[in-house]
Protein backbone atom coordinates (compact mmCIF):
# COMPACT_ATOMS: atom_id res chain seq x y z
CA UNK A 1 0.00 0.00 0.00
CA UNK A 2 2.57 2.44 1.22
CA UNK A 3 4.54 1.56 -2.38
CA UNK A 4 1.45 2.27 -4.29
CA UNK A 5 1.31 5.54 -2.84
CA UNK A 6 4.20 6.74 -3.51
CA UNK A 7 3.59 5.68 -6.71
CA UNK A 8 0.97 7.02 -7.42
CA UNK A 9 2.09 10.52 -5.74
CA UNK A 10 5.20 10.63 -8.26
CA UNK A 11 3.38 10.53 -11.26
CA UNK A 12 0.61 12.78 -10.25
CA UNK A 13 3.76 15.08 -9.27
CA UNK A 14 5.40 14.50 -12.62
CA UNK A 15 2.05 14.88 -14.37
CA UNK A 16 1.90 14.91 -17.97
CA UNK A 17 5.45 14.69 -18.04
CA UNK A 18 4.86 11.15 -17.94
CA UNK A 19 4.67 9.31 -21.33
CA UNK A 20 1.01 8.99 -22.31
CA UNK A 21 1.11 8.82 -26.26
CA UNK A 22 2.66 8.06 -29.21
CA UNK A 23 3.30 8.14 -32.49
CA UNK A 24 5.00 6.06 -34.88
CA UNK A 25 5.53 7.26 -38.41
CA UNK A 26 6.78 4.95 -41.72
CA UNK A 27 8.04 7.13 -44.23
CA UNK A 28 9.85 6.63 -47.24
CA UNK A 29 13.08 7.63 -45.45
CA UNK A 30 12.81 7.34 -41.94
CA UNK A 31 10.77 4.80 -39.58
CA UNK A 32 10.29 6.70 -36.70
CA UNK A 33 8.70 6.60 -33.22
CA UNK A 34 8.22 9.55 -31.07
CA UNK A 35 6.47 9.34 -27.33
CA UNK A 36 5.14 12.50 -25.85
CA UNK A 37 4.71 13.32 -22.34
CA UNK A 38 3.35 17.56 -21.33
CA UNK A 39 0.09 18.68 -22.13
CA UNK A 40 -1.06 18.20 -26.20
CA UNK A 41 -1.21 21.43 -27.04
CA UNK A 42 2.57 22.04 -26.79
CA UNK A 43 3.75 18.48 -25.84
CA UNK A 44 6.76 17.31 -24.66
CA UNK A 45 9.07 14.95 -26.61
CA UNK A 46 10.19 12.47 -24.52
CA UNK A 47 11.70 9.43 -26.79
CA UNK A 48 12.38 9.97 -30.27
CA UNK A 49 13.85 7.10 -32.63
CA UNK A 50 14.45 6.44 -35.94
CA UNK A 51 15.43 3.60 -38.28
CA UNK A 52 16.62 5.12 -41.78
CA UNK A 53 15.10 2.09 -43.84
CA UNK A 54 14.35 4.00 -47.18
CA UNK A 55 11.40 1.94 -47.95
CA UNK A 56 10.70 4.23 -51.22
CA UNK A 57 13.83 3.84 -52.46
CA UNK A 58 12.76 1.21 -55.30
CA UNK A 59 9.07 2.61 -55.90
CA UNK A 60 9.82 4.72 -58.90
CA UNK A 61 11.79 1.72 -60.41
CA UNK A 62 10.35 -1.51 -59.30
CA UNK A 63 7.04 -0.33 -57.56
CA UNK A 64 7.79 -2.58 -54.52
CA UNK A 65 9.02 -1.61 -51.09
CA UNK A 66 12.59 -3.43 -51.37
CA UNK A 67 13.01 -6.94 -49.57
CA UNK A 68 15.78 -5.56 -47.63
CA UNK A 69 14.39 -2.07 -46.37
CA UNK A 70 11.58 -3.82 -45.13
CA UNK A 71 13.39 -6.32 -43.20
CA UNK A 72 15.08 -3.93 -42.02
CA UNK A 73 11.87 -1.33 -40.96
CA UNK A 74 10.61 -4.35 -39.11
CA UNK A 75 13.56 -5.08 -37.37
CA UNK A 76 13.26 -1.17 -35.94
CA UNK A 77 8.95 -1.27 -35.46
CA UNK A 78 9.44 -5.12 -33.24
CA UNK A 79 11.74 -2.98 -31.25
CA UNK A 80 9.43 -0.12 -31.06
CA UNK A 81 6.73 -1.94 -30.25
CA UNK A 82 8.13 -3.70 -27.63
CA UNK A 83 9.46 -0.46 -26.10
CA UNK A 84 5.78 1.20 -25.90
CA UNK A 85 4.87 -2.41 -23.81
CA UNK A 86 7.56 -2.04 -21.61
CA UNK A 87 6.95 1.54 -21.05
CA UNK A 88 3.10 1.15 -20.70
CA UNK A 89 2.03 3.82 -23.26
CA UNK A 90 -1.31 2.04 -24.66
CA UNK A 91 -2.55 5.52 -27.34
CA UNK A 92 -0.24 4.29 -30.05
CA UNK A 93 -0.75 5.79 -33.33
CA UNK A 94 0.61 4.33 -36.42
CA UNK A 95 0.52 6.27 -39.94
CA UNK A 96 2.15 4.94 -42.93
CA UNK A 97 2.88 7.64 -46.27
CA UNK A 98 4.14 7.71 -50.13
CA UNK A 99 6.09 4.65 -49.73
CA UNK A 100 3.66 2.25 -48.54
CA UNK A 101 0.67 3.68 -50.57
CA UNK A 102 2.23 3.49 -53.34
CA UNK A 103 3.88 0.12 -53.40
CA UNK A 104 2.14 -3.35 -54.94
CA UNK A 105 3.16 -4.95 -51.52
CA UNK A 106 2.09 -2.69 -49.41
CA UNK A 107 -0.72 -5.31 -48.22
CA UNK A 108 2.26 -8.09 -47.28
CA UNK A 109 4.48 -5.25 -45.24
CA UNK A 110 1.11 -4.06 -43.51
CA UNK A 111 0.15 -7.73 -42.61
CA UNK A 112 3.27 -8.13 -40.97
CA UNK A 113 2.71 -4.45 -39.01
CA UNK A 114 -0.20 -6.59 -37.89
CA UNK A 115 1.32 -9.56 -36.50
CA UNK A 116 3.35 -7.68 -34.14
CA UNK A 117 0.93 -5.73 -32.72
CA UNK A 118 0.84 -2.51 -34.40
CA UNK A 119 -2.78 -1.49 -35.65
CA UNK A 120 -1.57 0.30 -39.20
CA UNK A 121 -3.14 3.27 -41.34
CA UNK A 122 -2.09 4.18 -44.74
CA UNK A 123 -3.00 8.18 -44.71
CA UNK A 124 -3.35 9.70 -48.54
CA UNK A 125 -1.45 12.18 -49.88
CA UNK A 126 -4.18 15.10 -49.57
CA UNK A 127 -4.82 13.82 -45.46
CA UNK A 128 -1.05 13.81 -45.13
CA UNK A 129 -1.08 17.53 -46.64
CA UNK A 130 -3.79 18.47 -44.74
CA UNK A 131 -2.25 16.95 -41.13
CA UNK A 132 1.24 18.68 -41.63
CA UNK A 133 -0.77 21.94 -42.63
CA UNK A 134 -2.15 21.35 -38.74
CA UNK A 135 0.91 20.52 -37.10
CA UNK A 136 1.74 24.07 -38.61
CA UNK A 137 -1.44 25.53 -37.39
CA UNK A 138 -0.80 24.20 -33.57
CA UNK A 139 2.87 25.69 -33.53
CA UNK A 140 2.22 29.07 -35.49
CA UNK A 141 -1.73 29.48 -35.02
CA UNK A 142 -2.16 32.71 -37.03
CA UNK A 143 -0.15 31.11 -39.99
CA UNK A 144 -1.03 32.25 -43.48
CA UNK A 145 0.47 31.18 -46.48
CA UNK A 146 1.69 27.59 -48.09
CA UNK A 147 2.83 24.69 -46.19
CA UNK A 148 5.12 22.70 -48.11
CA UNK A 149 6.14 19.11 -46.56
CA UNK A 150 8.98 17.53 -48.03
CA UNK A 151 9.60 13.95 -47.08
CA UNK A 152 11.47 10.86 -48.75
CA UNK A 153 8.37 10.27 -51.45
CA UNK A 154 6.47 12.89 -52.29
CA UNK A 155 5.86 16.88 -51.55
CA UNK A 156 2.71 18.26 -49.91
CA UNK A 157 1.56 21.51 -50.47
CA UNK A 158 -1.54 23.13 -48.89
CA UNK A 159 -2.36 26.11 -47.86
CA UNK A 160 -3.28 27.68 -44.77
CA UNK A 161 -5.25 30.63 -43.26
CA UNK A 162 -7.58 32.13 -39.96
CA UNK A 163 -6.39 28.05 -38.47
CA UNK A 164 -7.66 26.34 -41.36
CA UNK A 165 -6.27 24.66 -44.58
CA UNK A 166 -7.50 23.50 -47.95
CA UNK A 167 -6.42 23.03 -51.46
CA UNK A 168 -4.05 20.20 -50.59
CA UNK A 169 -2.10 18.42 -52.78
CA UNK A 170 0.45 15.55 -52.66
CA UNK A 171 3.24 15.42 -55.56
CA UNK A 172 6.06 12.71 -56.61
CA UNK A 173 8.62 15.04 -55.56
CA UNK A 174 9.88 13.79 -52.55
CA UNK A 175 13.59 13.69 -51.69
CA UNK A 176 14.36 10.17 -53.63
CA UNK A 177 12.70 10.81 -56.42
CA UNK A 178 14.41 14.50 -57.01
CA UNK A 179 17.10 12.77 -58.74
CA UNK A 180 15.47 11.85 -61.66
CA UNK A 181 14.66 15.35 -62.59
CA UNK A 182 18.82 16.11 -62.23
CA UNK A 183 19.35 13.64 -65.84
CA UNK A 184 20.21 17.28 -67.71
CA UNK A 185 22.09 18.43 -64.62
CA UNK A 186 20.66 20.92 -62.51
CA UNK A 187 20.92 23.56 -64.72
CA UNK A 188 17.63 21.39 -66.11
CA UNK A 189 16.56 20.43 -63.26
CA UNK A 190 14.73 23.78 -62.16
CA UNK A 191 12.63 23.72 -65.67
CA UNK A 192 11.70 19.72 -64.83
CA UNK A 193 10.37 20.41 -61.70
CA UNK A 194 8.18 23.70 -62.43
CA UNK A 195 7.03 21.42 -64.94
CA UNK A 196 5.91 18.41 -62.53
CA UNK A 197 4.61 21.32 -60.09
CA UNK A 198 2.53 22.43 -62.94
CA UNK A 199 1.23 19.06 -64.18
CA UNK A 200 0.15 17.71 -61.04
CA UNK A 201 -2.44 20.88 -60.79
CA UNK A 202 -0.30 22.78 -57.90
CA UNK A 203 -0.86 26.03 -59.89
CA UNK A 204 -1.90 28.80 -57.38
CA UNK A 205 -1.56 32.06 -60.23
CA UNK A 206 -4.92 33.76 -59.25
CA UNK A 207 -5.79 31.93 -56.66
CA UNK A 208 -3.81 33.43 -53.84
CA UNK A 209 -4.77 36.50 -52.65
CA UNK A 210 -2.55 40.24 -53.21
CA UNK A 211 -0.16 39.15 -49.88
CA UNK A 212 1.28 35.73 -50.33
CA UNK A 213 2.08 35.36 -46.59
CA UNK A 214 4.54 32.90 -45.70
CA UNK A 215 5.76 29.39 -47.18
CA UNK A 216 6.18 26.86 -44.11
CA UNK A 217 8.60 24.51 -44.50
CA UNK A 218 8.36 21.02 -43.12
CA UNK A 219 10.69 18.16 -43.35
CA UNK A 220 14.04 16.45 -42.22
CA UNK A 221 15.67 18.43 -45.51
CA UNK A 222 13.97 21.58 -44.89
CA UNK A 223 15.44 21.35 -41.21
CA UNK A 224 18.75 20.78 -41.97
CA UNK A 225 18.58 23.54 -44.96
CA UNK A 226 17.84 25.84 -41.86
CA UNK A 227 20.81 24.96 -40.23
CA UNK A 228 22.49 25.47 -42.71
CA UNK A 229 21.19 29.39 -43.09
CA UNK A 230 21.79 29.38 -39.52
CA UNK A 231 25.29 28.64 -38.94
CA UNK A 232 25.91 31.14 -42.31
CA UNK A 233 24.56 33.89 -40.42
CA UNK A 234 25.53 33.43 -36.96
CA UNK A 235 22.30 32.90 -35.80
CA UNK A 236 22.76 32.51 -31.90
CA UNK A 237 19.73 30.05 -31.41
CA UNK A 238 20.21 26.52 -32.29
CA UNK A 239 16.55 25.29 -33.00
CA UNK A 240 15.82 25.58 -36.38
CA UNK A 241 11.78 25.41 -35.35
CA UNK A 242 10.68 29.06 -36.75
CA UNK A 243 13.54 30.27 -37.96
CA UNK A 244 12.58 32.59 -40.90
CA UNK A 245 14.49 34.25 -43.45
CA UNK A 246 12.89 36.90 -45.84
CA UNK A 247 12.46 36.06 -50.03
CA UNK A 248 15.75 37.67 -51.45
CA UNK A 249 17.57 35.75 -48.00
CA UNK A 250 15.92 32.29 -49.01
CA UNK A 251 16.51 33.00 -52.85
CA UNK A 252 20.40 33.24 -52.13
CA UNK A 253 20.34 30.22 -49.69
CA UNK A 254 19.18 28.22 -52.24
CA UNK A 255 21.71 29.72 -55.02
CA UNK A 256 24.45 28.53 -52.69
CA UNK A 257 23.09 25.33 -52.03
CA UNK A 258 22.39 24.50 -55.54
CA UNK A 259 26.23 25.18 -56.59
CA UNK A 260 27.20 22.73 -53.76
CA UNK A 261 28.30 19.14 -53.64
CA UNK A 262 26.99 16.68 -50.81
CA UNK A 263 30.45 15.73 -49.90
CA UNK A 264 31.36 19.39 -49.06
CA UNK A 265 28.13 19.56 -47.20
CA UNK A 266 28.71 16.35 -45.20
CA UNK A 267 31.17 17.71 -43.04
CA UNK A 268 28.69 20.39 -41.63
CA UNK A 269 27.89 19.95 -38.16
CA UNK A 270 24.57 18.90 -37.16
CA UNK A 271 23.88 18.52 -40.90
CA UNK A 272 23.36 14.08 -41.03
CA UNK A 273 25.48 12.39 -44.45
CA UNK A 274 22.10 11.63 -45.81
CA UNK A 275 20.70 14.74 -44.91
CA UNK A 276 23.64 16.37 -47.15
CA UNK A 277 23.28 14.54 -49.89
CA UNK A 278 19.39 15.75 -50.45
CA UNK A 279 20.27 19.40 -49.90
CA UNK A 280 21.35 20.67 -53.24
CA UNK A 281 18.54 18.74 -55.15
CA UNK A 282 16.13 20.26 -52.25
CA UNK A 283 17.26 23.39 -52.73
CA UNK A 284 16.16 23.65 -56.61
CA UNK A 285 13.11 22.39 -55.75
CA UNK A 286 12.76 25.34 -53.19
CA UNK A 287 14.01 27.96 -55.93
CA UNK A 288 11.12 26.50 -58.22
CA UNK A 289 8.50 26.72 -55.08
CA UNK A 290 9.92 30.26 -54.64
CA UNK A 291 9.28 31.44 -58.06
CA UNK A 292 5.96 30.34 -58.33
CA UNK A 293 4.58 31.43 -54.87
CA UNK A 294 6.85 34.53 -54.18
CA UNK A 295 5.66 34.35 -50.59
CA UNK A 296 6.66 37.36 -47.95
CA UNK A 297 9.06 34.96 -45.97
CA UNK A 298 9.99 31.31 -45.53
CA UNK A 299 9.46 29.90 -41.87
CA UNK A 300 11.28 26.30 -40.99
CA UNK A 301 8.48 24.33 -39.16
CA UNK A 302 9.27 21.22 -37.06
CA UNK A 303 5.71 20.44 -35.97
CA UNK A 304 4.15 18.82 -39.70
CA UNK A 305 2.33 15.60 -40.36
CA UNK A 306 3.18 13.95 -36.05
CA UNK A 307 2.01 17.01 -34.39
CA UNK A 308 -0.73 17.46 -36.50
CA UNK A 309 -2.20 14.13 -35.54
CA UNK A 310 -2.14 15.36 -31.76
CA UNK A 311 -3.38 18.61 -32.60
CA UNK A 312 -6.20 16.68 -34.79
CA UNK A 313 -7.50 14.72 -31.20
CA UNK A 314 -7.68 17.96 -29.52
CA UNK A 315 -10.99 19.47 -28.26
CA UNK A 316 -11.76 22.94 -29.68
CA UNK A 317 -10.67 24.43 -26.01
CA UNK A 318 -7.40 22.94 -25.93
CA UNK A 319 -6.75 24.11 -29.59
CA UNK A 320 -7.54 27.88 -28.56
CA UNK A 321 -5.12 27.32 -25.85
CA UNK A 322 -1.77 29.64 -26.58
CA UNK A 323 0.92 27.30 -27.08
CA UNK A 324 4.00 29.20 -25.55
CA UNK A 325 2.04 29.71 -22.19
CA UNK A 326 0.59 25.76 -22.29
CA UNK A 327 4.23 24.25 -22.98
CA UNK A 328 5.66 26.91 -20.43
CA UNK A 329 3.32 26.14 -17.58
CA UNK A 330 3.85 22.58 -17.27
CA UNK A 331 7.48 23.08 -17.69
CA UNK A 332 7.13 25.58 -14.82
CA UNK A 333 4.84 23.75 -12.22
CA UNK A 334 6.87 20.88 -12.95
CA UNK A 335 10.03 22.49 -11.06
CA UNK A 336 8.07 24.53 -8.94
CA UNK A 337 6.75 27.59 -10.29
CA UNK A 338 2.75 26.81 -10.12
CA UNK A 339 0.73 28.82 -12.62
CA UNK A 340 -1.25 30.17 -10.33
CA UNK A 341 1.20 32.00 -8.30
CA UNK A 342 2.94 32.82 -11.68
CA UNK A 343 -0.48 34.82 -12.87
CA UNK A 344 -0.85 36.46 -9.67
CA UNK A 345 2.54 38.04 -9.62
CA UNK A 346 1.96 38.94 -13.62
CA UNK A 347 -1.05 40.58 -12.75
CA UNK A 348 0.78 42.52 -9.08
CA UNK A 349 3.05 43.61 -11.07
CA UNK A 350 1.13 44.97 -14.43
CA UNK A 351 0.38 48.93 -13.38
CA UNK A 352 4.38 49.44 -12.86
CA UNK A 353 5.76 46.92 -15.41
CA UNK A 354 3.08 46.15 -18.19
CA UNK A 355 3.72 45.26 -21.63
CA UNK A 356 3.97 47.73 -24.07
CA UNK A 357 5.69 48.07 -27.03
CA UNK A 358 7.74 45.45 -28.04
CA UNK A 359 5.97 42.62 -25.68
CA UNK A 360 3.05 41.07 -25.24
CA UNK A 361 1.17 40.08 -21.89
CA UNK A 362 1.35 36.49 -22.97
CA UNK A 363 5.33 36.86 -23.15
CA UNK A 364 5.41 38.37 -19.85
CA UNK A 365 3.79 35.65 -18.14
CA UNK A 366 6.07 32.95 -19.74
CA UNK A 367 8.82 35.23 -18.59
CA UNK A 368 7.24 35.04 -15.54
CA UNK A 369 6.83 31.22 -15.16
CA UNK A 370 9.86 30.38 -16.21
CA UNK A 371 11.49 33.45 -13.44
CA UNK A 372 9.77 31.82 -10.58
CA UNK A 373 10.86 28.52 -11.91
CA UNK A 374 14.51 29.38 -12.23
CA UNK A 375 14.47 30.23 -8.19
CA UNK A 376 14.84 26.69 -8.07
CA UNK A 377 17.43 26.24 -9.59
CA UNK A 378 20.95 26.28 -7.55
CA UNK A 379 22.20 30.17 -7.37
CA UNK A 380 25.65 29.40 -8.70
CA UNK A 381 24.52 27.96 -12.21
CA UNK A 382 20.94 29.10 -12.10
CA UNK A 383 21.50 32.25 -14.33
CA UNK A 384 23.23 29.99 -17.64
CA UNK A 385 20.81 27.08 -16.93
CA UNK A 386 17.61 29.46 -16.80
CA UNK A 387 19.15 31.24 -20.19
CA UNK A 388 19.59 28.79 -21.88
CA UNK A 389 16.19 27.79 -21.02
CA UNK A 390 14.82 30.56 -22.32
CA UNK A 391 17.01 30.67 -25.73
CA UNK A 392 17.35 26.94 -26.67
CA UNK A 393 14.50 25.07 -25.64
CA UNK A 394 11.73 24.28 -28.10
CA UNK A 395 9.35 26.85 -27.19
CA UNK A 396 6.21 26.68 -29.66
CA UNK A 397 4.85 30.63 -30.16
CA UNK A 398 7.44 32.61 -30.31
CA UNK A 399 10.47 34.20 -31.70
CA UNK A 400 14.01 35.32 -31.55
CA UNK A 401 12.98 38.56 -30.24
CA UNK A 402 10.47 37.11 -27.98
CA UNK A 403 13.22 34.59 -26.43
CA UNK A 404 15.65 37.67 -26.25
CA UNK A 405 12.96 39.46 -23.62
CA UNK A 406 12.20 35.62 -21.84
CA UNK A 407 15.99 35.88 -21.45
CA UNK A 408 16.63 39.39 -20.18
CA UNK A 409 13.35 39.15 -17.57
CA UNK A 410 14.73 35.82 -16.14
CA UNK A 411 18.36 37.50 -15.67
CA UNK A 412 17.15 40.73 -14.04
CA UNK A 413 14.86 38.68 -11.80
CA UNK A 414 18.11 37.28 -10.18
CA UNK A 415 19.37 41.42 -10.41
CA UNK A 416 21.55 40.12 -13.20
CA UNK A 417 21.81 43.13 -15.51
CA UNK A 418 24.70 41.80 -17.72
CA UNK A 419 22.80 39.92 -20.47
CA UNK A 420 25.33 37.40 -23.00
CA UNK A 421 26.10 39.12 -26.57
CA UNK A 422 23.53 36.55 -27.75
CA UNK A 423 20.67 37.27 -25.85
CA UNK A 424 21.35 41.06 -26.92
CA UNK A 425 22.14 39.84 -30.71
CA UNK A 426 18.24 38.65 -30.69
CA UNK A 427 16.58 42.06 -30.08
CA UNK A 428 16.70 45.78 -29.62
CA UNK A 429 17.92 47.62 -26.68
CA UNK A 430 14.72 48.93 -26.39
CA UNK A 431 13.00 45.44 -26.09
CA UNK A 432 15.64 43.81 -23.63
CA UNK A 433 14.78 47.14 -21.62
CA UNK A 434 10.97 46.59 -21.45
CA UNK A 435 11.93 43.16 -20.45
CA UNK A 436 14.70 44.02 -17.67
CA UNK A 437 12.28 45.85 -16.21
CA UNK A 438 9.29 42.88 -15.84
CA UNK A 439 12.49 40.79 -14.26
CA UNK A 440 13.26 43.73 -11.63
CA UNK A 441 9.67 43.97 -10.94
CA UNK A 442 9.12 40.45 -10.30
CA UNK A 443 11.72 40.40 -7.83
CA UNK A 444 10.24 43.20 -6.04
CA UNK A 445 7.03 41.00 -5.91
CA UNK A 446 8.85 37.94 -4.86
CA UNK A 447 11.28 38.89 -2.78
CA UNK A 448 8.56 41.03 -0.82
CA UNK A 449 6.93 38.79 0.89
CA UNK A 450 8.52 35.34 0.07
CA UNK A 451 6.28 34.94 -2.36
CA UNK A 452 3.22 34.52 0.44
CA UNK A 453 0.10 34.29 -1.34
CA UNK A 454 -0.95 36.41 1.62
CA UNK A 455 1.30 39.69 0.74
CA UNK A 456 -0.05 39.88 -2.30
CA UNK A 457 -2.94 40.51 -1.12
CA UNK A 458 -2.02 43.51 1.20
CA UNK A 459 0.31 45.51 -1.03
CA UNK A 460 -0.36 47.11 -4.40
CA UNK A 461 2.16 48.19 -6.99
CA UNK A 462 1.31 51.14 -8.44
CA UNK A 463 2.65 53.72 -10.39
CA UNK A 464 1.09 57.33 -9.54
CA UNK A 465 2.19 60.96 -10.02
CA UNK A 466 4.97 60.22 -11.58
CA UNK A 467 5.75 58.28 -8.22
CA UNK A 468 6.41 54.53 -8.01
CA UNK A 469 4.05 53.53 -5.27
CA UNK A 470 4.29 50.46 -3.01
CA UNK A 471 1.28 50.05 -0.43
CA UNK A 472 1.01 48.18 2.23
CA UNK A 473 -1.25 47.12 4.68
CA UNK A 474 -0.96 48.19 8.02
CA UNK A 475 -1.12 44.95 9.72
CA UNK A 476 2.01 43.89 7.11
CA UNK A 477 4.08 47.65 7.40
CA UNK A 478 7.31 45.50 8.62
CA UNK A 479 7.35 43.64 5.39
CA UNK A 480 9.13 46.82 3.89
CA UNK A 481 12.65 46.14 4.94
CA UNK A 482 15.77 46.51 3.70
CA UNK A 483 15.87 44.16 0.76
CA UNK A 484 12.32 45.59 -0.22
CA UNK A 485 13.41 49.28 0.02
CA UNK A 486 16.74 48.51 -2.56
CA UNK A 487 14.45 46.41 -4.74
CA UNK A 488 12.04 49.77 -5.31
CA UNK A 489 14.83 51.57 -5.74
CA UNK A 490 16.06 49.24 -8.45
CA UNK A 491 12.91 49.60 -10.28
CA UNK A 492 12.48 52.89 -9.84
CA UNK A 493 15.67 53.75 -11.56
CA UNK A 494 14.72 51.83 -14.44
CA UNK A 495 11.68 52.95 -14.73
CA UNK A 496 13.12 57.24 -14.62
CA UNK A 497 10.70 57.72 -11.43
CA UNK A 498 10.85 58.47 -7.97
CA UNK A 499 9.12 56.33 -5.38
CA UNK A 500 7.50 55.95 -2.01
CA UNK A 501 6.18 53.75 0.32
CA UNK A 502 2.35 53.88 1.56
CA UNK A 503 1.18 52.42 4.51
CA UNK A 504 -2.59 52.25 4.75
CA UNK A 505 -5.72 50.15 5.95
CA UNK A 506 -5.89 47.09 4.10
CA UNK A 507 -9.73 48.13 3.31
CA UNK A 508 -8.18 50.79 1.23
CA UNK A 509 -5.71 48.95 -0.83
Amino acid sequence: MIWRWRRENREAALGSGAPNRAIIDIGSNTVRLVVYGGTMRAPTVLLNEKVTAKLGREIAATGRLADEAVALALRGLKRFALLLTDLGVRDVETVATAAVRDAANAPEFLAQLTEIGLTPRVISGEEEALLSAHGVIGAFPDARGIVADLGGGSLELVRVANRTADSASSLPLGTLRLPDHRKGGRADMRKSLDKAIRKDGWDLSGNLPAENGALYLVGGTWRAMAVYAMAARGWPLSDPHGFAIDLESAQALTAALSASESDTLKGRERISSMRAEKLPDAAVLLQALLARLAPEKVVFSSWGLREGLLYDRLPDHTRAQDPLLAGVAVFASQRGAEPTLSTRMAAWTLDAAPARQHGSERLRLAATMLALAAMQIEPNIRQPQAINWALHKRWIGVDGMGRAMLAAAIAANGNQLSLPAEVRALASEEAIEEAVRWGLALRLARRLGAQSRRSLEVSRLVVDDGALVLRLATSHAALFGQPTEKDMKLLAGRLGLGWRVEIVPESEL
